[in-house]
């Protein structure tokens, strides 16, 4: 469908003269599409979405009610009712996010599947990854899907809790409702409901930081 197919179809263009969309692309009546978006190949979006300005969404399909905030780009993946991305999300191939789940800014997916109402809100690479319902992926969480041959998956379970920078070395399980500490390296699956936390223990030397500034010459003025 070109732009005026799709305006007198009840969708909302902002600004048309701005938008790429291709002819095969679909869209369902009371989705708003704003600005400078590029809608590509054979992308299909539901009723009542919002597509904010600069998004570029290349074969994917979008369900109904879904929100992609400003700059997201996405490829080859699958979106289901009322989920949230971006803004400044990459979805990349075999993406499957599910009923309102998050998918929040500069969060990277590869081959990932989010389940309904699971979250990963910031800064955050989630590749080759089942993800669970309920789950929530804290901000700077990687997993650690390539080890220099293969690729690997990693497993989170419903309802599990990843600390902030956490790395996941993959394969590896995360079980439904366990807790990851923040800043762990997790190289072993972790029992459902259980705490995992990997990390060196803090050492605090003191008078040090005064002791090392006490041996610098003094400055020139």
């Amino acid at each position: 469908m070109n732009t005026q197919q799709l305006l007198a179809a009840g969708v909302k263009i902002t600004r048309p003269e701005t938008c790429v969309i291709d002819p095969e692309v679909e869209v369902a009546a009371g989705t708003v599409i704003e600005p400078y978006v590029q809608l590509l190949g054979r992308t299909r979006i539901g009723s009542d979405c919002r597509i904010r300005s600069f998004s570029v969404i290349e074969n994917c399909t979008l369900g109904n009610g879904v929100l992609i905030r400003q700059s997201s780009v996405l490829e080859d993946s699958a979106i289901a009712d009322g989920a949230q991305i971006g803004p400044f999300a990459h979805l990349r191939p075999g993406s499957e996010i599910g009923e309102n789940a998050h998918v929040g800014n500069f969060v990277e997916t590869k081959k990932a599947k989010l389940g309904k109402g699971a979250k990963a809100n910031h800064l955050t690479y989630l590749g080759d990854a089942e993800i669970g319902e309920g789950a929530n992926i804290g901000a700077g969480a990687i997993t650690c899907n390539y080890d220099g041959v293969n690729k690997h998956t990693t497993r989170i379970g419903k309802g599990a809790f990843i600390g902030s920078d956490s790395t996941l070395v993959a394969p590896v399980t995360v079980g439904d409702g366990a807790y990851v500490g923040a800043g762990s390296c997790i190289t072993k699956d972790v029992p459902a409901d259980a705490l995992a936390v990997s990390r060196a223990k803090q050492a605090n030397l003191e008078g040090w930081a005064a002791a090392r500034r006490a041996t610098r010459p003094p400055k020139s003025s």
